[in-house]
């Protein structure tokens, strides 16, 4: 008898297309189907305690918006204006505050629509970070590390936590174009690849065709299922030789995920299944499509979703403050919109809200009506999910300078925000190279006053 050797997957393919080899087949596609749903590392885990929110949507105002100009007016600086301060010469706010709602937060006159809802708000006053430069400033936000190749916030908690709807993404990033850094800012970093942020150029969506890519224009539903399923079990048998391969698992992964995504990603980010008088909350442009999406998304019970507000550094204001209330112009209703929307549909407790850029801007002038970074205070809000309505907490000094009350570094915000979501950050952690890695590092607080 001739001795029969392994064949390789092209051949067993080719020899398979009659669909006899399928049967021979059937048994072992059970199993590994099997073995595929037990091991998937997407799916919905317990939290280390409970949880007040399931997920979070982060509206990131990239390029740095001013606390002075924004949520934390300083009067003293309309006393101080042409005095020298640090880096400049002081400069009051050209904008006007108001104090709005029962809880009296004040708020500047470019946020007309966001001013209804502060009683929704929890402001963070005595923000700082490590670094007033755009680079480490954007990493650390979004890794809590200045270096880059860092799993991001978005990683962790799915990583932590898995997401609840098997067919979109856990970790959703809108963003038209790409900020400074660029995808590192949604990495998975030594995570495995699963984990990783799906960036969606939201300013070149099509709604008839959301997401080109993934589409079979040629296979049924059916027939691409089986032919997936066998693709599958053989990586799967090839995975099982290769020692736990990260980015084989990944890939394996990733071709379930875009098959079973095709079906839904289309509903889920065709914003025209809205009733016009929802459209017309949100207001146009991208951004306001994206806070829609947004809030579709994590209704279909996505893990995170992160909007950038532009492309680049938009809200780096070095040549003009005035900058301010065009951007804020094109984000103001549609966060109010965003907010009021969870909250009447019984969603705001489950989902936290968090605003913010990577530091904020001096309270000095850069140029004649410009102001450059600034990290040693700024301001972040949160909404929902478990926060305390109405409320402010901490403080910047009496011209804006540095935080001097309750004061929080990134380390503590990422903490909070982890707690919210039912995970101990010293407990959720990674072992990778020798040692084990977590967002804080060996850093970080929970801010308890903060939560309701």
């Amino acid at each position: 008898m001739t001795n029969m050797l392994p064949i390789s997957r092209r051949e067993l393919l080719k020899r398979s297309g009659t669909g006899f080899g399928m049967l021979g087949l059937s048994a072992l596609l059970a199993e590994e189907s099997k073995a595929a749903v037990s091991s998937d590392p997407m799916a919905p885990k317990s939290p280390h305690f409970p949880a007040r929110a399931k997920n979070v949507i982060f509206l990131f105002m990239n390029g740095g918006p001013s606390h002075v100009d924004t949520f934390d007016p300083k009067p003293e600086l309309k006393k101080q204006e042409g005095k020298p301060g640090k880096g400049g010469k002081y400069m009051a706010s050209p904008y006007k505050f108001k104090k709005y709602g029962e809880s009296g937060i004040d708020v500047s006159e470019i946020y007309p629509h966001l001013s209804k809802q502060v009683d929704e708000l929890c402001v963070l006053r005595g923000m700082h970070t490590t670094t007033p430069n755009h680079e480490p400033g954007l990493l650390m936000m979004n890794s809590g590390a200045q270096q880059p190749i860092r799993p991001c916030l978005g990683s962790w908690l799915n990583y932590g936590l898995g997401t609840e709807n098997q067919n979109l993404p856990g970790f959703v990033v809108l963003c038209p174009g790409k900020p400074v850094v660029g995808p590192a800012l949604w990495g998975n970093s030594f995570l495995p690849g699963i984990f990783q942020g799906t960036h969606i150029n939201n300013s070149k969506i099509d709604p008839n065709r959301v997401i080109a890519h993934i589409r079979n224009n040629h296979l049924s539903g059916g027939s691409q299922r089986r032919v997936l399923d066998l693709l599958q079990a053989l990586n799967r048998r090839h995975l099982e030789d290769r020692d736990k391969d990260q980015k084989l698992e990944a890939r394996i992964q990733s071709l379930e995920i875009a098959y079973r995504m095709q079906f839904e990603a289309q509903q889920a980010f065709d914003v025209r299944q809205e009733t016009e008088s929802t459209q017309k909350l949100y207001g146009p442009g991208e951004f306001a499509n994206g806070c829609l999406i947004a809030r579709r998304l994590v209704e279909r019970g996505v893990r995170m979703v992160q909007l950038y507000y532009g492309s680049g550094q938009p809200w780096d204001a070095h040549g003009n403050i005035m900058d301010h209330k065009r951007d804020a112009g094109k984000s103001d209703q549609a966060i109010a919109a965003l907010i009021s929307d969870l909250r009447q549909r019984g969603l705001l407790n489950d989902t936290l809200i968090i605003w913010g850029g990577e530091f904020g801007r001096t309270p000095t002038a850069q140029g004649s009506n410009g102001r450059n970074h600034h990290n040693t205070g700024f301001t972040v809000w949160l909404a929902g999910g478990g926060t305390k309505r109405g409320y402010i907490h901490g403080a910047t000094d009496e011209l804006g300078v540095n935080a001097i009350e309750n004061r929080m570094d990134v380390h503590d915000l990422h903490a909070t925000i982890l707690h919210l979501m039912g995970l101990d950050h010293t407990q959720l952690t990674y072992r990778y190279s020798g040692r084990d890695f977590r967002l804080t590092d060996v850093h970080g607080n929970v801010a308890h006053e903060i939560i309701a």
